[in-house]
């Protein structure tokens, strides 16, 4: 791992000395993975030993624990073994009880675990009587397609367990046998205990915690805090540039497609697309196909390349078309000095402030998006005004230290001493 950035916070005094993080992969890929990596970063900068617990992959960040990491379903051209796996990974399972019998954990911090590790984990942590914390990152726990969309559309017929409706809608991109996997998982994820055997919840956004209590998790077992962003070491650029920069998965509730339709009406102006996902030979194809010129796919940035690639632009854009529970790319373009324009759903109003850091247009509208999008170009000084507001507004709402103070509250209220 990389250089801690985070500085030590010696008034944490924490008596608990070790948190188990699972998730599926411990690399950054998309957001969940970033909060996962820099979580374990600054908890080390408390004083911490941090166990990370996830699939075995050849791209995970190098780990003392790696020994123990159980190998997951595999998502690309799955075998039947792999179907089970996906809903209940007896390797999970086992692995962790092998590494609990050798280290002790005081508190487990799960992330999405679903899918990889499976909701096996639970009953060895609770046998143990380890607290169990987690950050809910998507809507997992009450829609089997984890997005709160069937066919394009906002769909929440999944309530207070009802998951056969994905099987009737067919929700799992369309396909039925997709669609039995994720309702059977649901199922037997329910059943092993997701909500039951966890201790408190954490949602990401006021948004996602009141959906998740709409659909059935108890208003007691979750708190809203609101992601961090890393600050320390991380400059603002001053001088705007050109282009207009996405960065993130490529999926279509992403409204990657609403952000073709915006380049095409902006021929003049160049569209930077950087990420991976299931939409982009789709997104690709279509831009071919309208023979839309001036967006250029980057693939999936890390690094020094998506730094730089942020600090070019003009502004980001996160222009969801699901309930985006967060917004972590938000945060990483206002850390930079950068403004956003991002959709009117889920969290996102919940980080922009429009006119001050950043503005709101109406989810899948390519019109509203160009309106405001075409009002910074004319205007750079603006976006560059408002982009050292959401540095201002990242440093007084979004910094790890504030963070870590409701962080605290969340593990003390599962029972661990600090």
């Amino acid at each position: 791992m990389t250089e801690n950035p985070f500085s030590p916070m010696p008034e944490a005094n924490f008596k608990m000395n070790s948190v188990l993080l699972a998730g599926q992969n411990y690399r950054i890929g998309g957001g969940s993975d970033r909060y996962l990596v820099e979580l374990g970063k600054a908890l080390e900068g408390c004083g911490l030993e941090v166990i990370p617990f996830v699939a075995a992959q050849e791209e995970n960040l190098p780990s003392p624990w790696s020994d123990y990491f159980p190998q997951g379903a595999r998502f690309e051209s799955p075998s039947l073994s792999d179907a089970f796996n996906f809903i209940y990974s007896k390797s999970s399972r086992q692995s962790l009880e092998k590494l609990l019998s050798v280290k002790k954990v005081n508190v487990a911090h799960l992330n999405i675990y679903y899918g990889k590790l499976t909701a096996s984990i639970l009953d060895p942590l609770r046998r143990r009587g380890i607290p169990i914390v987690q950050t809910l990152h998507e809507y997992k726990l009450i829609c089997p397609v984890y997005t709160l969309v069937s066919g394009g559309q906002i769909c929440e017929r999944c309530s207070a367990g009802s998951y056969w409706n994905c099987v009737a809608r067919r929700c799992n991109r369309g396909s039925l046998a997709r669609s039995m996997l994720s309702t059977v998982e649901s199922y037997v994820s329910s059943h092993s205990g997701a909500i039951a055997l966890v201790d408190h919840f954490i949602a990401v956004s006021e948004f996602s915690r009141g959906k998740h209590i709409e659909r059935g998790v108890p208003a007691s077992k979750i708190t809203a805090i609101p992601n961090f962003v890393t600050l320390e070491g991380v400059e603002p650029e001053a001088a705007v540039g050109d282009y207009v920069l996405y960065f993130g998965r490529v999926e279509r509730v992403k409204g990657v497609f609403t952000l073709l339709e915006a380049a095409a009406l902006m021929p003049t102006v160049e569209f930077l697309i950087a990420g991976s996902g299931n939409a982009l030979d789709e997104l690709k194809a279509e831009a071919a196909r309208r023979q839309v010129e001036n967006i250029r796919f980057l693939g999936h940035l890390s690094g020094a390349d998506l730094e730089t690639a942020i600090r070019g632009a003009l502004c980001t854009v996160l222009p969801a078309e699901w309930y985006e529970p967060f917004g972590l790319t938000i945060l990483e373009s206002f850390a930079r000095g950068r403004c956003v324009v991002g959709s009117r759903i889920g969290g996102i109003p919940e980080i922009i402030v429009h006119g001050e850091n950043g503005l709101l247009f109406s989810p899948g509208d390519a019109a509203e998006l160009v309106e405001h999008l075409s009002f910074l170009v004319r205007n750079p000084k603006v976006a560059a005004q408002m982009g050292r507001a959401g540095r201002l507004h990242a440093e007084r709402k979004f910094s790890w230290r504030a963070y870590f103070e409701k962080l605290k509250e969340v593990y003390r209220h599962v029972g661990v001493s600090l």
